[in-house]
């Protein structure tokens, strides 16, 4: 690749925000501050230049494969969009948050099989890094073997441990943010005969492609292997471990909960549903995700802890999309305004995430780092929007202000 200098940009480098030129040529960051030496410049003046975002968990790829429930959308044109959201938005690597579940249609294993494929196929093609969080259903012992191809692939990818199966069958008395650890004997389950479950189970079954009696059924059906899960559990976690993958567990909420899964090796504790369970992550030595939507528009959606909170207590480590891309750029600027450094900010949404998934070589501004890199037209007072993302030094992603 042609050697290229992005001049006159603030650069976001770690710790710090200067006026700096940065060099990069064969994919690679190669020099701060050096002579053009006959480089290609990029004028970056009145602009921000960053290290690209990597998005940890992110689903809203879901609503390309599928914008409707019911309604399927070719699985190559989809991704294919997907990946052009991606680099719009400033994310140079994904994890997509592939759902691999019980339920048949869209998080189905057969599915998740058909995303794989896809992305392998489309692997030349596209223009970011898109890699996959297996976001396995604990319940779902199907999916064991599409896990193990899934690890033995050229782009690693993650584990997260999910349990909506239990979090279902929740007795409503129950508040979901303080239900017992999953396994626990005593855990309360709902009446699963009652309407009010089968009104509850509407929604997963128009997902599904079931009618809502054939659902409620299945869901019944699979809480019966409950007590094969944990075995299982250890399966898929002995896996992940032997190939080195960074694993997570999902909506913990309990320290019970964390300390299990630490010590299956899952040392990323996914949305922590409440303030106990997010302290006993920070003393575990876990890295911490929120959701980029809670920071974005200043709370969670389900009534968990608000981002903005957590990180000024110290307990958030990572930002994720999680349903919608551009929450990821969006949070970062309204965190901004609660007084945080832009650099410190930044790392939650390309150094920590980048990290936490053993990337090294990515989500920094420094020399031998991957030339991962978005410039950020960011208007004093102004919501930002990225003009330029670079994927190794390529373009993935260029637009010029109409203006």
């Amino acid at each position: 690749m042609d050697a290229i200098i992005i001049e006159r940009a603030q650069v976001l480098l770690p710790g710090a925000q200067a006026s700096v030129a940065v060099r990069l040529e064969g994919g690679v960051i190669t020099g701060l501050d050096v002579a053009r030496d006959g480089a290609r410049v990029i004028d970056g003046h009145g602009m921000i230049l960053a290290p690209a975002m990597v998005d940890i968990h992110g689903d809203a790829f879901e609503r390309q494969l599928m914008p409707r429930p019911g309604v399927d959308f070719p699985l190559h044109a989809a991704l294919l969009e997907t990946d052009r959201q991606l680099a719009a938005n400033g994310i140079a690597t994904a994890y997509h948050a592939l759902t691999l579940s019980w339920e048949p249609g869209l998080r189905s294993v057969a599915k998740g099989q058909a995303v794989l494929d896809a992305l392998a196929t489309l692997g030349p093609r596209l223009t970011v890094e898109n890699r996959v969080q297996l976001r396995w259903e604990t319940f779902c012992f199907e999916a064991v073997p599409l896990i193990t191809q899934a690890l033995a692939g050229p782009l690693l990818p993650s584990i997260a441990f999910n349990d909506h199966t239990s979090m279902a069958v929740l007795d409503p008395g129950t508040p979901l943010q303080e239900r017992p650890f999953d396994h626990d004997a005593a855990f309360p389950v709902t009446d699963m005969t009652s309407a009010a479950f089968a009104n509850k189970m509407a929604e997963r079954a128009k997902r599904s492609g079931l009618s809502q009696p054939d659902y409620v059924d299945l869901i019944r059906a699979m809480w019966q292997r409950r007590p094969e899960v944990p075995a299982v559990m250890d399966q898929v976690a002995a896996k992940g471990r032997a190939a080195g993958v960074p694993m997570l567990s999902h909506d913990d909420s309990q320290i019970e909960t964390r300390r299990f899964y630490r010590n299956l090796g899952a040392r990323i504790s996914e949305f922590p549903m409440n303030l106990r369970t997010a302290e006993a992550a920070r003393e575990g030595g876990d890295w911490i995700i929120f959701g980029a939507p809670n920071a974005a528009r200043g709370g969670s959606h389900l009534g968990s802890p608000g981002a903005a909170d957590m990180l000024k207590r110290g307990l958030c480590d990572i930002l994720a999309s999680d349903y919608f891309y551009p929450a990821l750029l969006t949070a970062v600027a309204r965190l901004r305004t609660d007084g945080h450094a832009l650099p410190d900010l930044w790392k939650l949404v390309s150094t920590n995430p980048a990290r936490a998934s053993g990337l090294t070589d990515r989500g920094e501004i420094a020399v031998g780092q991957r030339a991962d890199l978005t410039l950020l037209d960011w208007p004093e007072g102004g919501t930002p929007a990225p003009r330029l993302t670079l994927v190794a030094g390529r373009a993935a992603y260029s637009a010029m202000a109409a203006g």
